[in-house]
């Protein structure tokens, strides 16, 4: 076995659904296998699994056991050469595996490989490439410099070194994710990326960034980005800081104090709100349920040229797949404000994400 693709999920059916698609197309020439671990959802995740994908491997937890025991769960089940971490509310290219396990053929003592990060409305996500979070980097992003905290030295189109990825998108052989045991159980959520980041750079691997492939992170549809958020990201810093630095008071201080602070003083995001005046369908068919359900005038498009503001674009992933998709999300509409939708293949539902602070919307096709 090539490959094992772990998927982490938690209560979000329809993203999940979406996400095993986009695999299933991407691994379509490679032997590979899927394994969703679920951590005791309360929707109907593990039903649908069952019923639409029934060759993958759903492991069902009894209870929530965080992101880390989760994804180690699904590792020890594992039987592929390589482990991709990726998060259920991601949508991969048709190549996107294939290119990167190309390239980390040429690489010796490689330790993860992440990719090119995207939300739903196509902005590149800078956590996709970071450098380590030393507490003089740390504090500067807390204060709004995130300078030293992203690795920007290199763009998000190149491939290069770097130290830190992100957990949604991580590559690694599966003998030296268990070399250094995975990701650590002390963290739930949040900053296990980080560690097991570090701790490859810390045994003699090298970790990298491959700017030559896009996925699409809706984010924040495990989990609201808000100030509470904020307090437990910067809690699992905390322990980040005490596992892998030497210990002093002044340290402690700090770290103590940034915890609070941006407990405090971090307002919660407001979403922004696009007003929806029509739609286009970008497709080579009209979509009757689309019509019924939106009762808006639908346009059908072949791409997205002449877009006017206020339009929600929805993508048909039969007609054009997901790589083309992800493109035209990334490519964008002029800068107009213009939200985006997918369409999966056989599904009776659209979904996407406007911004990274949102669940994202789901709308169902009855």
């Amino acid at each position: 076995m090539k490959l094992s693709v772990v998927i982490l999920n938690y209560n979000v059916r329809y993203f999940l659904e979406l996400c095993l698609k986009s695999v299933q197309a991407a691994i379509a020439e490679i032997e590979a296998e899927i394994i969703v671990v679920d951590n005791n959802s309360e929707d109907d995740s593990c039903n649908m699994v069952s019923a639409l994908f029934p060759e993958v491997k759903l492991i069902k937890n009894k209870e929530n056991f965080g992101f880390s025991k989760g994804n180690n769960i699904g590792v020890s089940q594992a039987t592929g050469e390589y482990i991709c971490i990726l998060n259920p509310d991601t949508v991969v290219a048709e190549d996107t595996f294939n290119k990167i396990l190309d390239y980390v053929q040429t690489k010796e003592k490689f330790g993860i490989v992440g990719c090119k990060l995207i939300n739903g409305a196509g902005d590149f996500l800078p956590e996709s490439k970071r450098n380590v979070p030393y507490v003089n980097a740390a504090f500067k992003k807390l204060l709004g410099n995130s300078k030293d905290y992203y690795a920007n030295r290199l763009n998000e189109n190149e491939t290069g070194k770097v130290d830190v990825l992100v957990g949604a998108f991580m590559l690694v052989k599966r003998d030296v994710y268990n070399a250094v045991n995975g990701f650590d159980e002390d963290y739930f959520m949040y900053g296990e990326d980080i560690d097991l980041s570090y701790k490859m750079l810390k045994t003699g691997y090298q970790n990298y960034y491959f700017g030559d492939t896009t996925v699409i992170h809706f984010k924040g549809e495990s989990t609201l980005r808000d100030k509470y958020y904020a307090r437990r990201f910067y809690g699992a810093m905390q322990i980040f800081y005490k596992k892998h630095f030497k210990k002093n008071i002044l340290f402690d201080m700090l770290v103590w104090l940034g915890v609070r602070l941006v407990y405090i003083l971090r307002k919660t995001p407001v979403k922004k709100v696009v007003p929806i005046e029509k739609y286009v369908l970008v497709s080579n068919q009209i979509n009757e349920k689309l019509k019924f359900v939106l009762q808006k005038e639908i346009t059908l498009k072949s791409d997205l040229r002449n877009i006017q503001k206020f339009t929600e674009v929805i993508f048909d992933a039969k007609a054009l797949g997901y790589k083309k998709i992800i493109e035209m999300i990334e490519e964008g509409v002029n800068n107009e404000p213009v939200t985006y939708k997918i369409l999966s293949e056989n599904s009776n539902f659209i979904l996407g994400s406007d911004d990274v602070i949102s669940r994202g919307e789901v709308i169902i096709l009855e």
